[in-house]
């Protein structure tokens, strides 16, 4: 009895290493094998299968036979949206407008992870993945509704069509009431639903790893009215309105990013003929963080408040060609921050500033800073710690334009350490000597100061080697000039300091 166990016992293990070997070799030389298989859910099938086969014959015969059941796996999506998945032409040789389109409409109406400000639906970070791919666009990408936020569309080509709109954006993160296209986009119905109690129309975009081609019809990306959306490397060519629009909403970061109308290095012939605006700021608290400019009639318009622009290389277009690095337009609220930057042959100009620092910026090729007056305003303005050269052409290192008017309201304007090569050192303090014999010693610093009739304190001292040490005064302030006078005719040296410092 013993042995006729231990035999049938050796008869199933037989069988079922039979069945491993066999299963084995499909997989290793079946006609479909693939390298990495083998460990695949298809393997732990079959294991299963063994094993309830196995088990068929080691229960006793009058148990019911079992069979395998597959447990359910839960339903999951990952939430990126592949664009060829939808029809779109990763070769640019068919429009891919509508494929696109379909992948953010789905990617938008994802299950909402929460909110994140009042109204905005949590997209939970879907992704709109453009694959490395270069799409043709005939109309402007937009989302199909508002009140919607962390979404992310990157990693690829845009480029704009020959029929493109010339006043379009190839991404245009707007609402119906800004734009012509929302409704033909399919998400008029939604976006009233989802933005009717959000005071913002986005938050937390992401658009990321993008080349976008305007083809000289419009311009690269538009943010409108959003919150905290990210701009992070993106290069952005051939635009004719703007590259980046900004208009209202907060916290709009622009970084790691290239941008010109034209392709080029710089020493371009057509320079003369740039035209365009690289980025511009029309909202508050927004950040533009190492950028390169190489090409465009104005590189940064700055007309919103509170905004910070650090390492960014301007060389767009030349300030004697008629260019501008950044034009900062709010006069009277500048309030903009310009740190650690490059203005390359082409400069800044601020009209009516009002709290604006300027510093550790360096100005090469005889660029310089304009301080525009509109309304004669000039307050709260640090020009400091910056580095100037130029080609020894007599070219101010800071200029007043009063066109429009002379400046008249000027406090707490601080225009000082600069080092400068090449051009004339401008500033609001200014020290002087002069040496001689006599009774009066005059000092003319306009060519130093910056405001001309403006000075508002004075330190002197002087050194006399004459037997009889006279007395002295400060007799004369004026036209930027400052006299000393003494009672005795007398061999002397006058030190003088002058400032333009007006407090409130």
């Amino acid at each position: 009895m013993e042995e006729a166990k231990m035999a049938r016992k050796a008869l199933i293990w037989s069988m079922v290493m039979g069945l491993a070997l066999s299963f084995i070799a499909n997989h290793v030389y079946g006609d479909h094998s693939l390298v990495g298989q083998f460990s695949g859910s298809h393997y732990h099938d079959q294991i299963r299968k063994m094993q309830a086969f196995k088990d068929s014959f080691t229960q006793p015969s009058t148990a019911p036979s079992p069979s395998y059941t597959q447990q359910p796996q839960a339903a999951f999506s990952a939430r990126v949206y592949h664009v060829t998945s939808y029809g779109a032409d990763p070769t640019g040789k068919r429009d891919s407008t509508e494929a696109v389109l379909r992948a953010i409409s789905d990617a938008v109406q994802g299950s909402s992870e929460g909110l994140l400000m009042e109204g905005i639906k949590n997209l939970g970070g879907a992704q709109v993945n453009l694959e490395g791919g270069n799409y043709l666009i005939s109309r402007p990408l937009r989302l199909p509704a508002t009140g919607l936020g962390n979404l992310m569309i990157h990693g690829g080509t845009l480029r704009a069509s020959d029929d493109f709109a010339t006043d379009g954006y190839l991404i245009d993160l707007s609402t119906s009431s800004t734009s012509n296209n929302n409704e033909e986009n399919g998400g008029s119905s939604m976006g009233a639903q989802l933005s009717s109690s959000s005071s913002y129309n986005y938050e937390y975009i992401t658009l990321k790893d993008l080349m976008l081609d305007s083809s000289y019809k419009g311009g690269g990306i538009a943010v409108r009215n959003s919150l905290r959306t990210s701009i992070d490397n993106c290069y952005i060519a051939h635009f004719t309105s703007n590259g980046i629009l900004v208009q209202g909403g907060h916290e709009t970061y622009i970084r790691n990013s290239f941008l010109g109308q034209h392709i080029t290095a710089g020493g371009d012939h057509g320079e003369k003929m740039f035209s365009g605006t690289a980025i511009s700021l029309m909202g508050n608290d927004n950040a533009v963080t190492d950028v390169v400019i190489f090409s465009a009639a104005i590189g940064i318009l700055v007309s919103g408040q509170a905004n910070i622009i650090s390492g960014v290389h301007c060389y767009n277009k030349a300030t004697g060609f008629g260019g501008t690095g950044i034009y900062l337009k709010l006069p009277g609220l500048t309030q903009t921050r310009i740190v650690n930057s490059y203005l390359d042959y082409t400069g800044i100009v601020a009209e009516d500033p009002v709290q604006l620092h300027i510093s550790n910026t360096f100005f090469l090729g005889d660029a310089y800073i304009v301080l525009k007056s509109i309304n004669g305003v000039a307050n709260g303005i640090n020009i400091v710690d910056n580095m100037f050269g130029g080609s020894d052409k007599g070219v101010d290192i800071v200029q007043l334009d009063q066109s429009k008017g002379p400046f008249k309201d000027i406090k707490q304007v601080v225009i000082d350490r600069n080092n400068v090569k090449g051009m004339n050192i401008k500033a609001t303090v200014a020290r002087g000597s002069v040496n001689g014999v006599g009774n009066s010693w005059v000092m003319d610093f306009n060519r130093v100061l910056v405001f001309p009739n403006l000075i508002s304190h004075v330190q002197y001292s002087l050194s006399s080697t004459s037997s009889q040490f006279p007395n002295h005064a400060l007799r004369n302030v004026s036209n930027n000039r400052v006299q000393i006078q003494t009672s005795l005719s007398v061999s002397a040296s006058v030190f003088v300091i002058v400032d333009q410092w007006v407090a409130n």
